[in-house]
């Protein structure tokens, strides 16, 4: 008779970076029926929020800002399919990604060539000391940061304040800084694409202004659009700056590696989970980018493994707003009283 008191249980997959990529191949094939239906349930009810809203202004102000907070998180969606777009994962057809990546650009105020250059830079230098600057958070080392003078100090500290970082930053990123081909301006492409997404924005919104007045656009677009960048900065800020996320010297530095170890499985309730297009499973995503979003969850169900690599809760996430400074020494991210405990016992 067995015995079942000591269950075998099954054996972690320990592997490279490298070797999930490999793996997780397989899962790269876009569906062009799911991602047209994706897209349908999230512009669908953005544009349906945005038209309740509208309606609402002549029954209560209000009225119409809680529409147009409702209509924020589908505007993040609607960004994380234009991110999709631009690693080609969401529709089979490149033209159709890149088409469709241009016209949600409008939308979320994203000229989409220049950040799909942008994005790419990130995931190919993630996690990189010496290839810092373009598409990622800026982040010091505890040494770096001994060598400033103090007035250079305090501009650090303020970028990385989280009032400036998740209060100000998301708002001037989106509504300013991308009306420039910042970090590539000698290159005509890049150009082309902001001038153009601020042309048809220009036109969206003086559309809105002739029918609607100035209302639709304070009480309306600005909400929902500021709302939605601040929970992608948090987004986005969680996935890479956890206490042992991953950062190496250039010498030593490995694509794969530095994927998987420096991105987090930011783990939501569902509704959220679908409302962000399952970015918390970014992990994965960076050790092969060109998976759908939508298929993300079929990843961890088949390697259960990878559910607990860099596992963060909601809560858990909330104390890496003060973590600043990267210790190459203890390998992790401080927070600045760390750091001066570090710099005074060096």
């Amino acid at each position: 008779m067995p015995d079942h008191s000591n269950p075998v249980l099954p054996q972690p997959e320990i592997r490279a970076g490298r070797e999930w990529a490999q793996l997780l191949a397989k899962y790269r094939e876009p569906s062009s029926p799911r991602a047209a239906f994706e897209l349908a349930v999230t512009l669908g009810p953005f544009l349906a929020l945005w038209g309740l809203a509208w309606w609402a202004l002549s029954v209560s102000y209000a009225l119409t800002l809680v529409l147009a907070i409702c209509a924020a998180p589908f505007l993040l969606r609607l960004f994380a399919i234009q991110h999709d777009c631009g690693h080609g994962a969401f529709f089979r057809s490149r033209t159709l990604n890149d088409w469709l990546g241009r016209a949600l650009g409008v939308v979320t105020l994203t000229p989409y060539d220049v950040w799909r250059h942008s994005h790419s830079i990130h995931h190919s230098s993630s996690g990189n000391l010496g290839r810092r600057g373009i598409g990622d958070i800026q982040t010091l080392t505890v040494a770096e940061y001994a060598a400033l003078t103090p007035f250079q100090r305090l501009k650090y500290r303020l970028y990385r304040n989280p009032v400036v970082l998740f209060g100000l930053g998301p708002g001037y990123i989106f509504l300013l800084e991308n009306r420039l081909p910042l970090g590539f301006m000698g290159r005509a492409r890049y150009w082309v694409s902001a001038m153009a997404t601020n042309a048809v924005l220009l036109v969206v919104l003086a559309l809105v202004g002739w029918f609607g007045g100035v209302m639709p656009i304070l009480l309306i677009f600005l909400p929902s659009t500021v709302l939605a960048a601040t929970a992608g900065m948090w987004l986005f800020y969680v996935q890479h700056q956890f206490e042992t996320t991953h950062w190496e010297a250039e010498e030593n530095w490995q694509l794969h590696d530095a994927a998987l170890e420096g991105s987090s499985h930011y783990v939501m309730p569902g509704w959220m989970q679908w409302l962000s297009a399952n970015i918390g499973i970014h992990h994965v995503h960076h050790v092969n980018s060109r998976i759908p979003f939508y298929r993300l969850p079929e990843v961890l169900r088949d390697h259960v493994h990878l559910a607990q690599i860099n596992r963060m809760t909601i809560r858990e996430s909330l104390a890496n707003a003060r973590l600043h400074l990267w210790d190459e020494k203890a390998r992790r991210l401080l927070s600045f009283a760390e750091a001066r405990a570090a710099m005074d016992a060096a």
